[in-house]
């Protein structure tokens, strides 16, 4: 490969209008001579169709006989432009709120859905945006559209819903990249609202229904099982020790009294319901009564 040779980004860099000036020739600097010749004979007249006040947001860019003045645009403040030969174009460098209407868009999972976005943009160079677009805002919001729509549909519904900031992130690089030489810089990418289908939404609700419900029903479950845990550990320590069983009889009884002043539990004993019907209590059996 020939070392001289240029690349082919930079060739197409260097075919851009705008980007490289040549000079006027003869017949241009003649051109340019009779304009301020003309401009002088009608002075002061010409003066006040000569210059032109250009805002602190704004940037001109002059053509001179069809051709860009400089490679950077003129501005702000006061700027002169010869008659007949000049012709500018103002350039808004504000920050441009574009707003995506609602794109159809069919997921990786096969839902269809809608989403609808807005995108924040300036433009950086004047120049670019005049010389190598036709319509620089027409043509960024088409390219939002369809750059959503394209990264959208490599996702499925729960990466669309659960990770907007990443989406915007790379919808961002895409068009930064893409208007680069267009001479827009994309500040922001926000995704506004997703909209899917109310069948799909009922269903998606019963599942996470299902799922809280399922969900609890564990947790009661492993409650239940901890809480028989406890019990045994706590009715083995009372068994080893009557002392313990008396004063836990007495901490229930403070407890009632405090809550419930007019109801008393007295426990009696099991072993005074022995021999009654004919029932005793062996190993948790029932044992018919012996004549």
């Amino acid at each position: 490969m020939d070392p001289g040779a240029s690349s082919p980004e930079k060739l197409d860099k260097e075919n851009l209008v705008g980007i490289k000036n040549k000079g006027l020739g003869v017949c241009g600097w003649i051109l340019l001579f009779f304009s301020f010749l003309l401009m002088v004979i009608t002075f002061p007249i010409s003066i006040w169709m000569c210059l032109k006040i250009i805002k602190e947001y704004e940037r001109a860019v002059v053509f001179r006989l069809g051709r860009i003045q400089a490679d950077k645009a003129k501005g702000p403040g006061l700027i002169l432009i010869l008659p007949c030969i000049d012709v500018f174009v103002k350039v808004d460098l504000r920050t441009v709120t574009c707003n995506i209407p609602p794109q159809e868009i069919l997921t990786r999972d096969s839902v269809t859905t809608q989403v609808d976005g807005v995108v924040y943009y300036r433009i950086y160079s004047a120049v670019s945006a005049v010389a190598n677009v036709n319509d620089v805002h027409q043509a960024t919001f088409l390219l939002a559209q369809t750059t959503l729509r394209n990264v959208l549909g490599t996702r499925t519904l729960s990466q669309i819903l659960a990770g907007r900031e990443e989406i915007a992130h790379s919808i961002q690089t895409l068009l930064d990249d893409a208007t680069e030489l267009w001479g827009i810089r994309v500040a922001r990418v926000e995704i506004k609202d997703v909209r899917i289908p109310v069948q799909l939404q009922r269903s998606m609700a019963a599942e996470a229904e299902a799922t809280r419900e399922a969900r609890a029903k564990v947790l009661a479950a492993e409650g239940e099982m901890n809480a028989s845990k406890a019990l045994k550990s706590a009715s083995m320590v009372l068994a080893e020790s009557p002392a313990a069983l008396q004063l836990r009889y007495l901490q229930t009884l403070a407890t009632v009294a405090t809550e419930k002043n007019s109801t008393i539990v007295f426990p009696l004993p099991i072993n005074m319901l022995e021999g009654i019907d004919g029932i005793t209590y062996d190993n948790h059996k029932k044992v018919p009564n012996r004549a």
